[in-house]
């Protein structure tokens, strides 16, 4: 990998192994259910509005991040980025909880409706996929003061977290009427 620094190529098996590792995880993990080691869990049926809330803090944090960097505030730049990347792993363990201890819902709407909380779902689940080694490599960047290279990156990563963040407070919405129907 010609050109990177030292701390690029420390952290490049680690980006890499986690684009792989959390959405198999993940997937892997969706087909579990508590139950089935016996215990005698009660769907987590609170945590999707709180994720969704997640989702949507999270948007706001990041254009917020934005601001303070074309504001030239680094120091609060990247600590709202780092909140973000917190916050998205805060998400993701409280959505694999609650796919583990609940069978998942499915939209009960019709026409329109549905064909666009497919469409919103499908991208949001492909591109949250996608982001994993752009948020991460973003961040290494900026770690290795390379910042000409993060901002790079950071102009397709950010749209895309941004385009996640939002559609996950959409398909929530979208969802929220069937639960438990």
């Amino acid at each position: 990998m010609e050109g990177q620094s030292t701390i690029e190529k420390k952290y490049n098996f680690w980006i890499i192994a986690l684009s792989v590792i959390i959405p198999v995880a993940v997937a892997v993990l969706f087909t579990i259910k508590l139950s089935d080691f016996g215990l005698d869990v009660q769907p987590f049926y609170f945590l999707p509005p709180i994720y969704a809330g997640i989702n949507g803090v999270t948007a706001i944090l990041l254009v917020a991040a934005l601001w303070a960097i074309k504001n030239k505030n680094v120091k609060l730049h990247e600590n709202l980025m780092k909140t973000c990347i917190g916050l998205s792993l805060l998400f993701l363990v409280m959505y694999v909880a609650y796919h583990m201890s609940a069978d998942s819902t499915p939209y009960g709407g019709e026409g329109i409706g549905k064909l666009f909380y497919y469409f919103i779902l499908i991208t949001h689940v492909f591109l949250s996929i996608a982001v994993i080694p752009l948020v991460l490599v973003s961040y290494v960047r900026a770690l290795a003061q390379r910042f000409d290279k993060h901002r790079k990156i950071a102009k397709i990563t950010f749209p895309i977290w941004l385009y996640i963040a939002i559609t996950g407070v959409i398909v929530y919405v979208m969802i929220a009427p069937y639960y438990g129907s």
